[in-house]
């Protein structure tokens, strides 16, 4: 039997400790890039090949994912993130401390060795202690961390490193990091309701690849990251060198279009709850490809820079969340963790593919340091971000046919099952 659901106030503040421990954890990722142009410069990078190094992360979470998923959901949550956070607490740290591209890239392959599994297990936990008709809007309060990341982390990072030096903001992160997970992880109760209850053997992990609807749902998260990171490494030297946007105002772009995406997540939420998740999905598909088609694709800007990077980060909520909570549906409790490993996993692969394939076919113009052959990127981006619409129409559309027919839990989520 299914352990009864947390009070409604012990639920919310889950909520709100794990979004608080995520928001740790994407500051570390979504600061790196803008921070690129000021480590490629004092570290003698070339600016085209920032892409390896938000590769290595992603590749590394990547690869960290597919490991853990056979064993995270063997431990207690709370005691998983714990260790998961203060790994890359000190990950974030050793980013600091680089020399170069290698050791620039050793850090941010420890960072995302313990990266992709943190984000699992606060995946798994809203999922945990969230009913399914109401985890739409949970979803998009832990997935606001990464606008609320965007709109105080990212300007504050850049700050920093125009106050001090690009390595200030890493310190900086790590010791905040430290701070948050310590009051976090002391605050969480211990996060047990997938061991209780009849003891079950591990869905083995070819079983749920196996399942049509697990296929098909990490192929639209794999497509709208890789989607995304063909694009996101080169964002800042692109308005820079390419539409000749002040570098000295980078930051208040950053912080315009994180507080646009922090409005548009406040909505995306409920209304996947209401309206379901494919249709919130394919208006951000819409939205994303009509920013790259104005915005990256032109030679010269054709509409104010600010107005369409607000556009293009706010579509992030309206992919992410549907996504998330879509998945959230397919594992049974004891296979939840596992299958969020795997779907980081996809994910992280999809971007390493996408920057390290972006980094394949840019190039900087020696004098002026243009990024060249962004339309090709673009076209790329766009053509594979289309297909997340239809895969996740496909999967909803099974969801609910199959519904009816399946154990529950979570207060009428329908259990997972293997396919026929």
């Amino acid at each position: 039997m299914p352990s009864p659901p947390l009070p409604r106030d012990a639920e919310r503040r889950v909520i709100i400790l794990v979004a608080l421990v995520q928001f740790v954890n994407v500051l570390d990722f979504v600061m790196v890039m803008p921070l690129g142009q000021d480590f490629a410069r004092a570290l003698a990078i070339d600016e085209s090949q920032l892409g390896w190094i938000g590769g290595s992360y992603t590749l590394s979470a990547a690869v960290a994912g597919l490991i853990s998923a056979r064993f995270l959901d063997r431990f207690d949550r709370r005691s998983a993130l714990a260790v998961a956070m203060l790994g890359l607490v000190a990950a974030t740290a050793a980013g600091g401390m680089a020399q170069g591209l290698p050791s620039m890239m050793v850090a941010r392959v420890a960072a995302g060795m313990f990266g992709g599994p943190a984000t699992s297990l606060a995946l798994a936990i809203v999922a945990d202690v969230v009913p399914a008709e109401r985890r739409g809007k949970a979803m998009g309060v832990v997935m606001a961390a990464f606008s609320v990341a965007s709109v105080i982390g990212v300007p504050a990072g850049l700050a920093a490193a125009q106050a001090g030096s690009w390595r200030t903001p890493f310190f900086a992160l790590a010791v905040f990091g430290l701070g948050v997970t310590a009051y976090a992880v002391s605050q969480l109760p211990s996060m047990r309701l997938h061991l209780e209850g009849e003891r079950r053997l591990s869905t083995p992990t070819m079983a749920l690849l196996r399942r049509p609807e697990m296929q098909m749902m990490l192929g639209s998260a794999g497509a709208m990251t890789f989607s995304i990171f063909m694009i996101v490494p080169y964002v800042r030297s692109f308005l820079v060198n390419n539409h000749g946007y002040p570098d000295d105002e980078i930051l208040y772009l950053y912080l315009a279009g994180g507080v646009g995406s922090f409005l548009v997540v406040q909505f995306t939420g409920r209304a996947v709850d209401r309206l379901g998740s494919t249709p919130v999905a394919t208006l951000g598909t819409l939205l994303v490809t009509a920013c790259l088609l104005v915005g990256f694709l032109p030679a010269h800007p054709l509409v104010p820079v600010m107005l369409v990077f607000v556009a293009y980060m706010s579509t992030a909520s309206l992919r992410g969340v549907p996504i998330s909570t879509l998945a959230s549906k397919l594992p049974a409790p004891h296979e939840r963790a596992q299958y969020m490993s795997m779907q980081s996993a996809v994910q992280h692969i999809a971007s390493s593919i996408g920057a390290i394939g972006a980094a394949q076919i840019l190039r900087s113009e020696p004098v002026t340091k243009r990024l060249l052959h962004m339309p090709i990127a673009v076209a790329v981006a766009a053509t594979v971000g289309a297909t997340v619409p239809f895969l996740m129409w496909r999967v909803e559309r099974r969801v609910r046919r199959m519904a009816p027919a399946l154990p529950r839990n979570d207060e009428g989520a329908a259990e997972a099952a293997p396919s026929v």
